[in-house]
């Protein structure tokens, strides 16, 4: 069963989404990361590339022909699930086919509008029986 995780209170979930992204490709893992639509999906593309200061984390479109050997990839088509490791949503509803990944991260930022809807999200995974891991991010920066 999918392993889901939910980070919340990020001051900046794109940040965010690059860190974990990093955390989880040093442990060899592949990362899909869901954005909800082309503007989002750039935005995180263009953050992945300046994200580390002295070093790089590879990373590219799941249309691009270094999809199969690259570990993170970025899409905001739900359809488009290359692999089954770990799938980051930067979506504000469920991903359709989060099921098949081993791992789902969800990131809750601080507004009202997506902690509501990360509300949401986090019923329909525990009304079907997931167990949900909780990260309070204000803790960790503190």
């Amino acid at each position: 069963m999918t392993r889901i995780d939910f980070y919340f209170e990020a001051e900046d979930k794109l940040q965010v989404a690059c860190r974990l992204s990093a955390k989880a490709a040093k442990q060899k893992l592949r990362v899909l990361i869901y954005a909800p639509d082309e503007t989002q999906a750039q935005r995180i593309d263009k953050l992945l590339w300046t994200w580390l200061p002295a070093g790089f984390l590879p990373h590219c479109m799941t249309r691009s022909p270094l999809a199969a050997q690259t570990p993170v990839l970025i899409t905001h088509d739900p359809e488009d699930t290359p692999h089954d490791e770990v799938l980051l949503n930067l979506h504000s509803a469920w991903p359709p086919a989060f099921s098949r990944f081993q791992r789902l991260v969800e990131i809750v930022g601080r507004d009202e509008e997506d902690r509501e809807a990360a509300r949401g999200r986090f019923r329909f995974y525990r009304d079907r029986g997931y167990a949900i891991d909780k990260h309070d991010l204000s803790k960790a920066q503190a």
